[in-house]
């Protein structure tokens, strides 16, 4: 390996990395943000289930 296939090898190790550090914690917050939406929308719906349920009395 000659010094310039290093230099090449290394700066494509380096832009690799960066795209790494740049992507993935964007896709985690992504998906933590959906996670908490689809949470909400789920506590929302059992409330208004209970809310609309007729009360009975025995």
């Amino acid at each position: 390996m000659s010094y310039r296939d290093y230099v090449i090898a290394a700066y494509a190790v380096f832009a690799v990395m960066l795209a790494w550090d740049y992507l993935i914690p964007k896709l985690l917050l992504r998906a933590s943000l959906r996670a908490i939406r689809l949470r909400e929308r789920r506590t929302l719906a059992a409330q208004a289930q209970t809310s609309d349920a007729p009360l009975s009395r025995d």
